[in-house]
């Protein structure tokens, strides 16, 4: 089982700021996408932003602008910097690791943006 372990969620609000960090193995995380995922209450999970090995992202409209993904190679990281946070960001946010597919997943990270 790959172990990906996140940190960084927390409580904020509007308009505030938060970093999601995530360490993968050395062996998974050299040769494969990674990407942020979320789940809001009674939502379904939906892709944030992804990173494949060589540097090139991709993010859902709803946080372009907003959100930046980012790698480490040298320290088998990735990190997803949030900034100009809305109400409607609060959720669960998983660090994933992608082929084709989300194949391993980690425990998530509860971030809350209220008023």
């Amino acid at each position: 089982q790959v172990q990906l372990v996140e940190s960084g969620g927390g409580l904020v609000q509007p308009g505030g700021s938060l970093r999601l960090s995530c360490a993968a193995p050395k062996n998974i995380f050299s040769a494969y996408t990674m990407g942020w995922y979320r789940q809001a209450p009674g939502k379904q999970r939906e892709s944030v932003a992804t990173v494949t090995s060589g540097g090139s992202t991709n993010y859902a409209d709803s946080v372009k602008g907003r959100f930046t993904i980012s790698r480490d190679n040298a320290k088998n990281m990735v990190y997803l910097q949030m900034d100009s946070l809305k109400p409607e960001d609060t959720a669960v946010y998983y660090c994933v690791v992608i082929f084709g597919r989300p194949v391993y997943w980690g425990q998530g990270t509860q971030v809350t943006v209220f008023a």
